[in-house]
């Protein structure tokens, strides 16, 4: 397989290039801010400037990168996946509009650990019910730009969908000087070090307290993922879509 690699000087590129090597993956070209000659394929400032083709394009880079690299892998009928954070509603439609030619895999975390913990998060929120307050704390390097993370508003989207009751996100209690509403759900985030990953979801109850946790060591485990999506999307017969981490762990 073949890809390009969007973000590639960042630390996720360089992690995806690093692991697609041992995987016997090629990266045929790289897309940054800036062209640069010091990695073993070109690297170039756009998409614009890329006069390559591949399999499928992995993009770790920055949201702003986004409307380029859609038009360039519509243009070519390259399959992408997704795995920038920060995105807002219009990044995602802009996503959604582009799976309508092309096949996308777009997730907020490429670990199927943390894919496996929105789906326990979710089962505790139905059989829990009411009675429980849910909080998520998420704690990253201090090189991270985006709070809370992508993954943390994730958790919440899924924990959301099998409450008994329409959720209200806080991020920012300090401000406000009142009691806990019993439908928030409390999403803060830490920042410092070089802390890969870490996301909590508590459900505090009556005397009681359920903790449900991930933590990523390295950042291979999000590449490892994400080279994972890459043969899954590109697979020969793949039809245009918008597709996610359930739909390769089902296929």
């Amino acid at each position: 397989m073949n890809i390009i690699i969007s973000g590639a000087m960042g630390a996720m590129g360089q992690a995806v290039a690093s692991n697609a090597a041992a995987r016997g993956i090629t990266v045929v070209a790289g897309v940054d801010r800036e062209a640069s000659d010091r990695f073993p394929y070109p690297v170039f400032g756009s998409f614009a400037d890329c006069g390559l083709s591949a399999d499928a394009i992995l993009d770790f880079s920055n949201p702003a990168a986004l409307p380029g690299l859609l038009a360039f892998a519509q243009e070519h009928k390259i399959p992408c996946v997704i795995a920038t954070t920060g995105m807002d509603e219009a990044h995602q439609k802009m996503i959604a509009d582009a799976s309508k030619v092309i096949p996308i895999f777009f997730t907020f975390n490429m670990s199927l650990g943390v894919n496996l913990l929105c789906a326990l998060a979710q089962k505790a929120a139905q059989v829990l019910g009411e009675g429980f307050d849910i909080e998520i704390i998420e704690k990253h390097h201090n090189k991270k730009i985006d709070a809370p993370s992508g993954t943390a508003i994730m958790l919440a989207n899924a924990v959301s969908e099998k409450t008994p009751y329409t959720p209200e996100y806080v991020y920012d209690r300090h401000a406000v000087r009142k009691r806990r509403e019993p439908n928030e759900i409390g999403i803060h985030s830490v920042r410092g070090g070089t802390i890969v990953g870490e996301h909590e979801v508590i459900f505090a109850g009556t005397d009681e307290v359920i903790t449900l946790s991930h933590s990523a060591y390295s950042k291979s485990v999000f590449a490892v993922g994400a080279l994972k999506a890459a043969g899954f999307i590109s697979a020969e017969g793949r039809s245009p879509g918008l597709y996610n981490m359930n739909d390769m762990i089902s296929f």
